[in-house]
């Protein structure tokens, strides 16, 4: 599943979410707030189905959100000097315990390419799953693996992916 296929899950799933529990309500897209989180992540880059690198990652998940729609936004850095900064929606999924958690991401960012490899352009879209446990005091441990690529925008659309150890801890 290293494309688009996180993407397509996190609409899909957040569209049916949104309208069983939210377009009755208070509206399909409505502002609500929801918990805000810091998430700090690092882990193994792969390029063409090659470890290539190491990557630091983190990530504003706000409060605000419209309908299941959380905003989100995020900064990572490799060993070799890449970057990536973008925005973008996170769908999240618990437990009724809120023991667990299943979160996707959509995101659309700038790709700096430092001494990494060549993703084809500077726009870049990401996209992940994670899945994880969260303790009492809100705090998560999740292990996390999303695709970068352009989505066909440039002549090549070379992806890589990631996969990471996240905490992510509860802020206001």
């Amino acid at each position: 599943m290293a494309d688009g296929t996180f993407a397509v899950l996190t609409l899909a799933l957040g569209l049916w979410n949104m309208s069983q529990n939210h377009c009755p309500n208070e509206g399909c897209l409505a502002y609500n707030q929801v918990p805000s989180y810091t998430a700090i992540s690092g882990g193994g880059v792969y390029f063409q189905d090659e470890h290539v690198d190491e990557e630091i990652y983190i990530r504003r998940d706000t409060r605000k959100a419209h309908g299941p729609f959380q905003m989100i936004y995020g900064l990572s850095v490799t060993g070799r000097g890449d970057a990536w900064a973008g925005l973008g929606h996170a769908y999240t999924m618990s437990n009724r315990s809120q023991s667990a958690y299943m979160q996707l991401h959509a995101m659309t960012g700038l790709y700096l390419q430092g001494g990494g490899p060549d993703l084809g352009g500077p726009i870049e879209f990401r996209s992940g799953i994670e899945f994880g446990l969260q303790g009492r005091s809100g705090a998560r441990f999740g292990l996390a693996y999303d695709h970068r690529s352009n989505a066909g925008l440039y002549g090549d659309n070379l992806g890589l992916e990631t996969i990471q150890l996240r905490v992510s801890i509860p802020t206001n």
